[in-house]
């Protein structure tokens, strides 16, 4: 006979473990649960290997709710993730995201603006003129507009958030099994077991596919439909100036370059030219920074023409190819299956409104804090889009 649990999670990582601790924190589960990681080092999972940053100048008033409330939660993250008297510390700095426009790309970052206002995000927009006079080492011959986030914004430490998450959860009583989660066993429209990599099969009251890059859409798949997620390589440059470059937010350039302070110095990247086929490895791609990053630097920020180039490090988006946002609610066809999967790059900033979210639908039966369905798996299935227009 299986062991059995209330809910099993598959997948680990930041949401998996947001998840976990959410349930466990709601005082209206009492059950127990289960997350299936399949390598406790995290050494290749998205949480580790991001960015880490945070904010809310998105378009879509979803996208802009989940970071709101991200924000909110890392803020206070010390206070809420404190395990007997350990408060985690995730290195949360509001430096703020600037975005640059060209006059093509001026009136999106005008129609962004009001509606970020317009929930409650700190942000303004600024003159080419008004960019410089706060961050004179910009060139701005080109620009026609720019967008600053004043608090709210920034970046932190994804792999301790994760650690965070993961130690909370623990402590409330959520069992970590390392293995892998390779299947489902159903009855009807409910799943009644996992199945993993060992052999064994672990029974369940409800199952959720936080698999990620690498393994959420065979998971899919064995519950009986497809999602269109796979991984996509990002590379992550550490570079230092030898010119002082003071109080630089998480630019974005018109390129789509982005660049911002890392410890000394400052860490940068960008979207490949050929963005097209599920990498094999983890090998950074020098090319993109000789071809991409360092030309769109330079012109940006001449001091940059000097950098000098340190290490780098590449990570795997769970990249959802068909509109670029989180794919998480119920899974069709199933009563007691959830997703959680597909986000694009937001997951790290995303993952306390997730796992919130989540925990409210498995536990109450619907959202209560905040309204997540504009992410669920029926847009795909109808053909509805979340138009994004601020994808990096």
């Amino acid at each position: 006979m299986s062991e059995a649990f209330d809910v099993v999670i598959a997948g680990g990582a930041v949401h998996g473990s947001s998840l976990a601790y959410h349930l466990l924190a709601d005082s209206g589960f009492s059950g127990r649960v289960l997350v299936i990681e399949k390598d406790f080092t995290y050494a290749h999972a998205a949480s580790t290997l991001s960015a880490g940053s945070i904010r809310q100048q998105f378009s879509s008033a979803i996208n802009i709710k989940a970071s709101l409330h991200g924000i909110d939660f890392l803020r206070r993250a010390k206070e809420i993730l404190a395990v007997g008297g350990e408060a985690p510390d995730v290195h949360v700095r509001e430096g703020g995201y600037l975005y640059l426009a060209t006059e093509a790309g001026a009136p999106v970052l005008r129609e962004n603006n009001a509606l970020q206002r317009a929930l409650g995000a700190d942000t303004i927009l600024l003159t080419p003129q008004e960019a410089q006079g706060r961050f004179p080492y910009l060139n701005i011959e080109d620009l026609s507009l720019a967008s600053l986030g004043l608090s709210g914004e920034g970046w932190f430490d994804g792999y301790s958030l994760t650690q965070a998450f993961r130690k909370k959860a623990r402590s409330l009583g959520a069992v970590y099994r390392e293995a892998k989660a390779t299947g489902v066993a159903r009855e009807g429209g409910r799943i009644v077991g996992a199945l993993l990599d060992d052999g064994s099969r672990v029974a369940c009251g409800a199952f959720v596919n936080c698999a990620g890059a690498s393994g959420a859409r065979a998971l899919a798949r064995a519950c009986g439909f497809d999602v269109p997620v796979e991984a996509r390589k990002r590379t992550v440059f550490q570079i230092a100036c030898p010119t002082p470059i003071p109080d630089l937010p998480l630019t974005i350039d018109t390129s789509g370059v982005w660049i911002r302070p890392d410890g000394t110095g400052f860490i940068t990247g960008g979207v490949p030219e050929a963005d097209v086929d599920a990498p094999t490895d983890f090998e950074p791609d020098w090319s993109q920074f000789e071809e991409q990053v360092w030309p769109a630097l330079a012109h940006r920020i001449p001091a940059m023409e000097q950098l000098k180039a340190g290490r780098a490090w590449a990570g795997h988006y769970d990249m959802n190819l068909f509109d670029h946002n989180a794919i998480v609610g119920r899974m069709p066809g199933l009563e007691n299956g959830y997703i959680a999967a597909g986000f694009s790059g937001h997951g790290i900033q995303q993952s306390p409104a997730v796992g919130r979210g989540l925990a409210e639908l498995i536990v109450h039966g619907g959202y209560r804090s905040l309204d997540l369905s504009d992410f669920a798996f029926e847009r795909i299935a109808e053909g509805r889009p979340i138009l994004e227009k601020n994808v990096i």
